[in-house]
């Protein structure tokens, strides 16, 4: 079995582009990701992720931002706001579906938001005892300030971690992955970084570098989730996994200048690294996208009274160069759900077991 647990540590290099130095969002400068990991006994797998936009308090000093939908199953808090204003004004935090009440009032009381954060979810409940609402505001804080104490340009962990510790994708472990990619100098040179929390997908339709890898790894190689519960013992329920139930929530970071609506084609783009890998967005299924750019900041200075600034200057990217970053979005979409899956290690949890995509399978079954 291969130790490795990234894709271009087994040779996958997706697309032309090249990645950041560690090939994650964290590659955009000022980007900062913590994890808080919940395993306890034979049934709490869960957690939460926390992913600053730089090292200041965004509900005070706030970014361009814009979103997308790819099938609305789901829930990201905080939306409205920025389609309305283009403005994120808030960390972002990713847990499970149940505990975004929780982690939305704790990261009010943070006093790091607008007073309308920003929280994803996906639905772990196969594999963790989501009714059981174990996450905590504590488990916030220490996400928080995980990403806060990392250092700049750092890795990220990935895989069944913070709020992916319990997730599936493809019908194998999901969870937590990134990836990057630069442009290049002719087209300014700028960072494209992305975060997923995977939990999607069907296991036939998976594709890796446009393989498809999910029609030639058997259920004898590699068994699809089981759920201990289901009444016919040791048989994957038929109508959960296999009809691509589940949700992808996307983070897209860019030190590009770009606008709010730029920021909306940014994320737009993404969901074609979600449909390379196979993704469909499944009418029970929550696929949000999240884009954002560090290139402005100071962006609220005019809200001082009648005495102050009326006038804001922005800096865009001209549109004529706005294509390779849509490159950029879909390879390290791609890319990130790929290592999510590989990251990710086979685990027993609530009501079953879901099973690992190790590298040398995945590499078996591309060379094929």
């Amino acid at each position: 079995m291969s130790d490795e647990k990234r894709a271009r540590d087994l040779g996958i290099d997706i697309g032309a582009l090249p990645p950041g130095p560690v090939d994650a969002i964290t590659d955009v400068a000022g980007v900062r990701v913590g994890h808080t990991t919940l395993i306890e006994g034979d049934s709490v797998r869960t957690g939460v992720t926390v992913v600053l936009p730089h090292d200041g308090n965004p509900g005070s000093d706030p970014v361009f931002a814009g979103c997308h939908r790819l099938n609305g199953n789901g829930e990201m808090t905080g939306l409205e706001w920025i389609r309305e204003s283009g403005l994120l004004t808030s960390p972002i935090a990713l847990t499970n579906t149940f505990s975004v009440g929780v982690v939305r009032d704790e990261l009010v009381a943070t006093g790091l938001t607008s007073g309308l954060p920003v929280v994803g979810e996906t639905f772990d409940g196969g594999l963790n005892d989501i009714n059981g609402m174990h996450v905590r505001p504590e488990h916030l804080r220490t996400a928080l300030e995980a990403a806060r104490l990392s250092n700049e340009g750092a890795p990220v962990d990935e895989g069944a971690v913070g709020g992916g510790t319990g997730m599936i994708c493809h019908d194998f472990k999901g969870g937590i992955g990134t990836a990057s990619r630069v442009v290049t100098a002719d087209a300014g040179g700028y960072t494209v970084g992305v975060l997923v929390q995977a939990n999607h997908g069907r296991r036939e339709r998976l594709r890796v570098n446009g393989v498809p890898v999910g029609e030639r790894v058997t259920e004898a190689e590699v068994p699809l989730p089981v759920e201990q519960d289901w009444p016919v013992a040791g048989r994957a329920r038929p109508d959960r996994r296999t009809e691509g139930s589940g949700s992808i929530i996307i983070i897209v970071a860019t030190d590009a200048p770009l606008l709010p609506g730029q920021c909306d084609r940014l994320a737009q783009r993404a969901g074609f690294g979600v449909a390379r890998t196979g993704g469909v967005g499944e009418h029970s299924s929550g696929d949000l996208i999240l884009c954002f750019s560090t290139a402005n900041r100071s962006l609220v200075v005019g809200e001082s009274g009648p005495e102050g600034e009326h006038e804001v200057a922005v800096r865009m990217l001209s549109d004529a160069y706005i294509t390779p970053l849509f490159d950029a979005v879909i390879d390290a979409t791609e890319e990130a759900i790929v290592n999510a899956l590989l990251a990710a290690r086979t685990m027993e949890g609530h009501s079953g077991t879901a099973y690992a995509l190790e590298g040398d399978t995945l590499l078996g079954a591309m060379n094929a």
